[in-house]
């Protein structure tokens, strides 16, 4: 008996959870291309790490995807998929030059990981390549979401509150706005450089 209390306690747990959840909606417009739209730190709350990984491949002599977005804490793997070697660093992560990192260079079929647990916009570069970037961006929270190629996006499940927003688009100024999510909340940004 004992069992089937503490399931029911728990359904009833996540679907009061469910009533609590918005989507933050809208558009970034004044670019063209992707942007990446994502909730800064929730107060008082932390998130665990995703356990899956993401890859971003080197190959054609490009970065693919141009654009990751990922969660605190997530590992990426780094996979030279081209027959000549490549290398990946980067000179900060969110602006900061402290966190700046060399993975070296490595050979086809090879792969380097790393977990990026510092929130941040995070440009990648091969030294080999000087052509060759793409970018990183390290969302503090698990809410987040990239634009379709009308600029539109949305981001399911915020829990109900006032949050700081921000949009980020490659070449333009990144912009923030407070956002109260109360269930279906619109959120527009225009951005520039």
């Amino acid at each position: 008996m004992n069992r089937i209390a503490f399931v029911t306690a728990a359904v009833i747990a996540e679907l009061s959870i469910a009533a609590f959840a918005g989507t933050i909606h809208g558009k970034v417009s004044g670019v063209n291309g992707e942007s990446v739209v994502y909730v800064e730190a929730v107060a008082g709350k932390t998130f665990p790490a995703p356990t899956a990984q993401i890859t971003i491949d080197q190959k054609g002599l490009m970065f693919d995807p141009h654009i990751v977005v990922v969660q605190l804490g997530t590992t990426v793997d780094f996979q030279n998929s081209d027959s000549v070697a490549h290398n990946v660093f980067w000179p900060s992560i969110g602006g900061n030059k402290k966190l700046t990192n060399n993975l070296g260079t490595w050979p086809k079929g090879q792969k380097k990981a790393f977990k990026f647990d510092n929130p941040g916009v995070v440009p990648l570069l091969c030294n080999v390549h000087p052509e060759m970037s793409a970018y990183v961006i390290v969302s503090p929270t698990p809410y987040f979401a990239t634009t379709d190629k009308s600029g539109e996006f949305k981001i399911e499940n915020v829990p109900d509150g006032a949050y700081s927003v921000t949009a980020w688009h490659e070449g333009a100024k990144p912009k923030s706005t407070p956002v109260k999510v109360a269930g279906d909340t619109a959120a527009d940004f225009t951005l520039s450089k």
